[in-house]
Formats: C-alpha cells, sequence, structure tokens
C-alpha cells in the first residue's frame, strides 16, 4: 500500500490504540457513469450529500448493515457489494466511528425519498464535493479509479483538520 500520510508527530501512536464509539457502513451504487447519492435529512451529517449507509447493528455483518441501510434510506437492495474501504473519523468531541465502505454495481427496486434521505444520480464528473464531508473529496477518487483505500480522519466540527490514507491494491 502506498501512503500519502502526513507527519503529526504522534499521530500514528494515537490511532495505534484508538477504539471507535461507533462502527457504520456506506455503500456507492455505481451505474453508467453515475453514482447514488443522499442528500441526509436527520441524524449525524443531516444537510450533508453522501452514500446510503448507516450504523452497523450488534451482530450483524458490515455487508449485511450496507445492504439493510439502503433498503432502508433509499428503497433498492444491492446486489452484491464489494468491499472497497476502510474509514475512521476521530471527532474533537471525543465522537468516534468505524465506517466499511462497498460499492455496488446493481440493485433490486426504485429508489424512493424516506424520511431519512433524498436520493440522486449524478455523474461521477459532477460530484457535488461542496456539499459533502470534506474527506470524500481524498478519498472517493480512489475508490471510484478501483482501488482499495483505508483512511483515518481528525475532525473538528464540520472541518476536517488531519487525514492519512493508504491506498491500496486494485479491486476489480
Amino acid at each position: 500500500m502506498s501512503s500519502v500520510e502526513p507527519a503529526f508527530g504522534d499521530w500514528s501512536r494515537a490511532w495505534a490504540s484508538w477504539t471507535p464509539r461507533e462502527r457504520a457502513t456506506l455503500l456507492f451504487l455505481r451505474r453508467d457513469g453515475r453514482l447514488l447519492l443522499i442528500e441526509k435529512k436527520r441524524g449525524f451529517g443531516a444537510g450533508k450529500v453522501n452514500a446510503p449507509g448507516g450504523r452497523i447493528a450488534e451482530g450483524e455483518t458490515p455487508a449485511a448493515a450496507a445492504v439493510r441501510e439502503a433498503m432502508e434510506e433509499v428503497g433498492l437492495r444491492p446486489l452484491d457489494p464489494t468491499l472497497v474501504g476502510s474509514l475512521s473519523f476521530q471527532f474533537a468531541d471525543g465522537y468516534s466511528i468505524h465506517a466499511t465502505v462497498f460499492l455496488a454495481t446493481r440493485a433490486e427496486g426504485a429508489e424512493v425519498e424516506t424520511p431519512e434521505a433524498v436520493p440522486f444520480w449524478v455523474a461521477e464528473d459532477a460530484i457535488p464535493y461542496e456539499r459533502m464531508w470534506t474527506d470524500d473529496r481524498v478519498w472517493l477518487p480512489h475508490v471510484l479509479a478501483g482501488r482499495t483505500i483505508a483512511g483515518r480522519f481528525w475532525f473538528d466540527g464540520d472541518r476536517m483538520v488531519r487525514y492519512g490514507l493508504s491506498i491500496g491494491p486494485a479491486f476489480r
């Protein structure tokens, strides 16, 4: 894996003992050069654009959680999600979350707006990064280029303060 992690003193040592408060998933559905994204209506990240996803329930695998969350948030059942990454987030207020990232190219059903999210398709060359968490512009292009990723991000509120990103082998 190559690493683009900047040097921040004890940054790596702090992550060695890091444990997230919560575990979650993100699932990007990709079809014909477009991505299915959502505008989050409530909860953590409300108002931001993201992929469908959410917390992993006790006893649930990350892949099962990704499929369940996509069904709950947008009405689609992704088929054969591929594991493409791992993201760890630490917030200055003490909140921490680890997200397992998946990509799927097929799904059953039709997208619908739900109390959680407004789904919309966007061309991959027109992704609205300015409406997303700032880390997305760091790692999502690598995933869309077919590479696996592992990222660590430190946020103070909505502001990304530090990050480290390892780019792995192709998943295709």
